[in-house]
């Protein structure tokens, strides 16, 4: 659905060329030198016991404290050749950020990851950061142990919040213009964050009742706590961003009705809510339920304190989980939380094919759950009330790499066996809302579903109308839509400006 671009934008060579000046340099190697600095150990972040996380749904990492802060901070080398910002797709000025934090100016250190991300205390929590800046950092390069610059961002942005002193940046004068975001995932609160600042009026529009999108329903509050959630929304607010729940757009109004309304540029940040299953035998019997539908039940409308709440989730007591990226690590883990006795991922490939973030895996087997490798299903068991019951699965061997660069799959004949189950949750990946592109006239869509887009301006085939995210990539991570929401920001907001 469309590659990477791999060379800089303008505004990650602005960031570059500002961070790193002489004066900059001076200064901290006059306290560290760079092989003091490369000696030093990186900070663990603390984390509650697991046979006591594993049976509420508190957060599982509890964060740094100010000296842990610190003393990681000055692990940063301050490269003469930073590589850290190139692999950050908002392109927060990672190295100011840090430094920073060396000088203990925790909430300047906040407002300067601000500049580039309304979403700090999220992504410092849920954002891949060992595959994108902190794989490219030069300390890891040498030392095999990069920088923690999740972590950090994690701390600061907690910092600002529990010292009651989240900065609001001084606004423009109204442009007058009307901006409509459909949406309010990561993309979604991105676009509407960097047009407020520029002075547009923003008006996102929200299917479900509250805001957050895949935030809010799609990942445990052991990930990512609601408060913090709301916190971020709050700051957006407080930039004048408007709210609008329970509006579907594609049913209640259509695009061309919103550019009637005076809304003159439109993003669109629907997700990828269009769950996949495996056509198998037996797929539709009770107990059976897709990844987006089970963690929506528990996180959004909370089932796991039902009857309290309305919502009800089946509690399986032998809970499998079918995938290996993070939803089904968030699955499975939320399945034990639930009571189940044996929860179990049933993955296709090994170990070492996996999607999901190193740290979900270590935290999933610390909390004592269980993985069948190289293991897939091929039909279903019912019971007499209609109930799966079992799953019959066959062993997998691997062979030459697919086009996702993973070596394929291949059934070995003859590998048959029964495992007992009463809960199955199918985390096979996730295509993109279909709603939008259904009911949207001259809206090119993709062969895979997703809206077709200028990967340079994130624009569609409709003047005025940008899109970012899973529905235009597909399922993907909560910081890659963040990324395409800024290039788009940067391109409404000229557009709006002609």
């Amino acid at each position: 659905m469309g590659e990477d671009k791999k060379k800089l934008s303008p505004e990650l060579k602005e960031v570059l060329k500002k961070a790193f000046n002489e004066e900059w340099r001076k200064e901290l190697r006059k306290s560290i030198s760079a092989k003091e600095r490369m000696k030093l150990s990186r900070q663990n972040m603390p984390e509650r016991e697991p046979f006591e996380r594993n049976k509420d749904f508190e957060e599982v990492n509890l964060g740094l404290d100010q000296e842990k802060a610190v003393k990681e901070a000055q692990r940063c080398l301050d490269c003469a050749n930073p590589q850290c910002v190139m692999g950050c797709p908002v392109g927060i000025d990672i190295p100011s950020f840090i430094k920073l934090i060396e000088k203990r100016k925790f909430l300047e250190s906040a407002q300067k990851i601000k500049e580039t991300n309304a979403l700090p205390a999220v992504c410092g929590r849920v954002c891949p950061q060992e595959t994108q800046c902190e794989e490219l950092c030069n300390l890891n390069k040498a030392t095999g142990s990069p920088v923690a610059i999740g972590n950090l961002e994690r701390f600061v942005s907690d910092y600002e919040r529990e010292q009651g002193k989240v900065h609001i940046p001084k606004l423009p004068a109204s442009t007058g213009r009307k901006v409509a975001v459909i949406g309010s995932g990561p993309g979604g609160l991105t676009v509407a964050g960097e047009l407020a600042r520029k002075g547009h009026q923003v008006t996102v529009f929200e299917a479900l009742h509250v805001p957050g999108g895949v935030l809010a329903y799609g990942i445990p509050e052991f990930r990512l706590p609601n408060y913090i959630l709301d916190a971020e929304v709050s700051y957006l607010k407080n930039l004048g961003v408007e709210f609008r729940m329970n509006f579907v757009v594609g049913m209640i109004r259509s695009i061309q009705d919103l550019k009637k309304e005076g809304y003159e540029a439109i993003y669109i940040g629907t997700g990828a809510g269009l769950p996949n299953f495996m056509g198998l035998p037996g797929e539709n019997l009770i107990g059976i339920y897709s990844a987006n539908e089970y963690l929506t039940r528990v996180n959004l409308m909370r089932a796991d304190l039902f009857p309290e709440y309305d919502t009800p989730v089946f509690l399986g007591k032998k809970a499998v989980v079918l995938g290996g990226g993070n939803v089904a690590m968030d699955s499975v883990r939320t399945a034990q939380r639930l009571g189940a006795d044996e929860a179990t991922i049933v993955y296709r490939r090994s170990r070492k094919e996996m999607p999901a973030r190193v740290e979900e895996v270590h935290h999933a087997e610390q909390e004592g759950i269980q993985f069948h490798f190289l293991t897939n299903p091929v039909r279903y068991i019912s019971d007499e009330h209609n109930r799966v019951k079992a799953m019959e699965c066959i062993q997998m061997e691997l062979g030459e790499p697919d086009s996702s660069g993973r070596r394929r799959p291949i059934p070995i004949k003859g590998s048959e066996f029964i495992m007992e189950v009463d809960l199955v949750v199918v985390s096979i990946g996730n295509s993109p809302n279909p709603l939008i592109g259904k009911v949207t006239p001259g809206l090119e869509i993709g062969k895979w579903g997703n809206v077709e887009v200028h990967w340079d301006t994130m624009a569609t085939s409709l003047d005025g109308v940008y899109a970012g995210g899973d529905i235009v990539r597909g399922g993907a991570t909560v910081i890659l839509a963040m990324g395409d929401a800024r290039v788009a920001a940067r391109e409404m907001h000229q557009y709006l400006s002609s």
